[in-house]
């Protein structure tokens, strides 16, 4: 009986840690849990990576 509350405890909690990664990253964040709160370089780098993207445009050629 022991054992299936544990395992159930650590299952909660697994899946609690996937769902706030998940729900984090639909938000658009670039460090989830991070201590810099966004000002990185590496969530600056992921800003200019996404405006590059944004700015290509494919046309066809005919």
């Amino acid at each position: 009986m022991a054992n299936i509350i544990v395992s159930l405890v650590i299952t909660l909690i697994v899946v609690l840690a996937i769902s706030k990664i998940v729900s984090e990253k639909r938000k658009g964040s670039t460090c989830i849990g991070c201590s810099e709160s966004g000002k990185c370089s590496a969530a600056k780098s992921a800003k200019k990576a996404a405006l590059i993207d944004q700015k290509i445009e494919i046309k066809q050629v005919i």
